[in-house]
């Protein structure tokens, strides 16, 4: 597995496996929790060490109990999670409270990598919470801070008030909305960009492309995307139900693509 070095010397899998549905009847967002961990358990045995959690999923527990369960040691794998910002700030008490819940569901004592999960119309209150997150990272119980779903005229008040640069802004970026000028905007700060449901906006146009790419190197459509985001620097979290395909998500490492290929994607 390739890793990535985040701005403050930590290392981050390229690869990770999105969870917002594991454990979860019917495999939708809003079902209720099954009781089982099988997701997480075929992607630990596909070789995931990277998993990305959220207070609003409202299943990190899934995710706790399965890699607790495994054969891992808690520095073999890394986990992010975000704080539920959709309601904006409710205060320091309701900060630490959350975070305190995220760890106890998480079954551990640290969290590698902890995101401020939406950005809200109070630059002011952002900074606030974000200084409590450094204050956790300063503490050690928070490896890497960051955000999500950030643009620039929000992340532009935390770059200049706060003491720790964000370590990762996690957007959306995918066939149809590669999302460029933000994640140029990230680059130029040092801040990593993850990519948040990298396979979708796929339509059969552009799968007809992207399969003609993959058979040249004998992978599959999804393969060439996730190949394309890890070549220009992004990191991905896809996410699947099926065993096989967690499987194919990781084996892009192999091949290579062209010039023209990379050419081709981006103009999707």
């Amino acid at each position: 597995m390739k890793l990535v070095k985040l701005n403050n010397e930590l290392e981050i899998p390229v690869v990770g496996s999105g969870t917002n549905t594991y454990g979860k009847e019917d495999n939708t967002f809003k079902g209720e929790l099954r009781g089982d961990t099988q997701e997480i358990d075929w992607a630990v045995e596909n070789g995931y060490r990277h998993f990305d959690s959220a207070q609003v999923y409202a299943n990190e527990e899934v995710v706790g109990k399965g890699l607790n369960q495994s054969d891992l040691k808690r520095e073999d794998y890394f986990i992010t999670t975000k704080l539920n910002t959709s309601k904006g700030f409710a205060g320091h008490d309701w900060i630490n409270a959350e975070i305190e819940k995220s760890l106890e569901k998480l079954q551990t004592d640290y969290i590698d990598l902890f995101l401020i999960h939406f950005p809200w119309d109070d630059n002011d209150e952002i900074v606030e919470v974000w200084r409590v997150l450094e204050d956790y990272y300063n503490r050690g119980v928070f490896k890497s801070i960051g955000v999500s779903n950030f643009e620039e005229k929000h992340l532009d008040p935390i770059l200049q008030n706060g003491t720790v640069k964000p370590a990762v802004n996690q957007i959306e970026s995918h066939v149809g909305k590669w999302n460029d000028a933000l994640i140029d905007y990230n680059k130029s700060n040092d801040i990593a960009t993850v990519a948040w449901s990298p396979l979708a906006g796929i339509d059969e146009d552009a799968k007809q492309v992207l399969q003609e790419i993959g058979n040249r190197y004998d992978k599959t459509y999804a393969q060439v995307v996730l190949r394309y985001q890890i070549e220009r620097d992004v990191i991905v979290i896809p996410k699947s139900h099926n065993k096989e395909h967690q499987a194919q998500s990781l084996d892009i490492f192999d091949f290579e693509l062209t010039a023209d290929d990379r050419e081709r994607i981006g103009a999707l």
